[in-house]
């Protein structure tokens, strides 16, 4: 059995949970400190308005090490993906929103069913799955967190005064919705489309995808008309990390990219990611903890032009693409009918130290101007019309954005709720985030702030060790996993016991 320090009882909204104690963390992450004050306009320039500065030199000397030897056969690559990408945005602009791959809650367990999900999911990196939750438990998931903002005046969100993303990450319908059986379920089934390179004894690399850990974000209520949370095309969890060495080259997530391969670079491989450092510079909202997926359950019927998400359904080209762009300049400007030609387009010389869209502590942007082979204008496609309790998922580099005004005649209203592995930095993060939970304070990668600390209502660990399931508790890092779990791999079973330790469950 483990021993762990039991809640007490005390008033809903209030928490006397005590955590148990955990040994030093092991690793190190500047969001372990607290981050500034804000919003999600904080993440973004294009939201906040704020200029970017020139990024420094040393940013020259990492592009010219990525790709040292390997010119040749970068510019090969460039200019064979070029191609690619014109196929690519003629099958997305003739499919539509129909390239999106959906499947039914029900059908999990459906060989041919999962199967035709998996080989689209593999190309686009953006799927629904229909009816995770029922439409009315969905509905009251609404019902309830406008209730809970009512109760509490003085929630945050933006844009101000009239929110359509909220500072809040530990109301009800919140903590319910990331604890619900078939959320957990879901996300399991999403994360099995991963892989290792590594061999399943192998227990160097300590991750398990089957069991699903819990990351506390925002939610979105957004009003017809707004047009002020106009979130164009970005890709979350970091920005000039992605070419940094000590950022996601820690795993060498993209090597055969740099190296002229990246027809070799293989989006689903998860054991390179494990080591990756994705929030280098502690920036408000800049993600540190390894998400496979990032999603959302619909609270709302949500269609086209009504503040609905859309994507760029192409997630290896496009990052492929992302990442080379820095590397390459025109030699006619875009005003030239041959801007786009492959032939107009070599490797710099001099090398810049330009990271086109990538500003430290911020979101990585694209646009037509920056990323013009993208041809986002054709690319970017809405999501299918979702119902309440429809979840929707994209791989962590899978290009989106939102609609920039909500066109429709009711809210368009969701959950953040992204699914996360277990790994050892996750456990760590889970292990910080259990505090903010017990405290009513943001999520260690969000702006920090007194948040939801005084708010009535909100839910507490005491209320999830009485209420929620084993599974769910264990998900949010109050209960240890089973290391005991039989038909799991040496190294799931290695990642069990190193999370226990970490979360400070002692066995006995």
């Amino acid at each position: 059995m483990f021993r762990f320090a039991r809640p007490t009882a005390r008033p809903l909204g209030i928490s006397r949970f005590v955590v148990p104690k955990q040994p030093a963390s092991t690793t190190t992450s500047p969001s372990s400190a607290s981050k500034p004050s804000g919003d999600i306009s904080s993440v973004f320039p294009s939201l906040s308005g704020n200029p970017s500065e020139p990024l420094p030199p040393r940013f020259a000397d990492i592009k010219k090490r990525l790709i040292h030897g390997h010119e040749a056969q970068v510019q090969d690559s460039w200019d064979h993906l070029l191609s690619v990408l014109q196929e690519k945005r003629e099958e997305i602009r003739t499919t539509g929103s129909a390239i999106v791959p959906e499947i039914n809650y029900c059908d999990l367990d459906d060989v041919e069913k999962r199967t035709k999900f998996r080989d689209v999911l593999h190309k686009t990196g953006v799927a629904v799955i229909r009816g995770v939750v029922q439409e009315e438990e969905a509905l009251g998931w609404k019902q309830l967190v406008k209730r809970y903002i009512a109760s509490n005046p003085g929630t945050r969100g933006f844009p101000a005064p009239n929110p359509a993303v909220y500072e809040l990450y530990w109301s009800p319908s919140q903590v319910l919705a990331r604890a619900h059986p078939n959320i957990l379920r879901a996300q399991s089934f999403l994360m099995s489309h991963w892989h290792s390179a590594l061999k399943s004894s192998n227990t160097s690399s300590l991750i398990s995808s089957s069991h699903p850990v819990s990351y506390a974000d925002r939610l979105r209520i957004r009003q017809p008309g707004d047009s002020a949370f106009a979130l164009g095309p970005h890709v979350d969890g970091g920005s000039c990390e992605r070419w940094e060495p000590s950022g996601y080259g820690s795993g060498g997530v993209y090597d055969q990219i740099f190296k002229g391969n990246w027809e070799g670079y293989n989006p689903w491989e998860m054991s390179s990611r494990i080591l990756v450092k994705s929030d280098l510079y502690n920036g408000p909202g800049g993600c540190s903890m390894y998400r496979m997926f990032q999603g959302w359950v619909a609270m709302s019927e949500i269609r086209r032009g009504h503040g609905h998400l859309k994507v760029c359904p192409m997630v290896k080209e496009a990052m492929a693409y992302m990442l080379l762009r820095p590397f390459f300049v025109p030699r006619k400007d875009e005003q030239d009918p041959e801007y786009l030609d492959l032939a107009n387009w070599t490797l710099e010389d001099p090398v810049s130290s330009t990271l086109q869209g990538a500003v430290p502590a911020s979101g990585q942007e694209l646009n037509t101007e920056l990323h013009p082979h993208l041809a986002l204008e054709d690319t970017m496609v809405h999501v299918p019309k979702v119902q309440p309790g429809d979840y929707v998922a994209w791989h962590c580099d899978a290009i989106h954005a939102v609609d920039s005004t909500h066109t429709g005649t009711s809210d368009s209203s969701v959950l953040y709720i992204p699914a996360c592995p277990l790994t050892e930095a996750n456990a760590e993060y889970l292990s910080r985030q259990r505090e903010t939970f017990a405290e009513g304070t943001p999520a260690p990668d969000f702006p920090s702030g007194e948040g939801e600390s005084e708010h009535r209502g909100r839910l507490t660990p005491e209320y999830v060790m009485k209420n929620i399931s084993l599974k769910a508790q264990r998900a949010m890092g109050l209960a240890a996993f089973n290391t005991k779990q039989r038909d799991i791999l040496n190294r799931e079973r290695a990642t069990l016991q190193k999370a226990n330790r970490i979360l400070g469950f002692t066995e006995t």
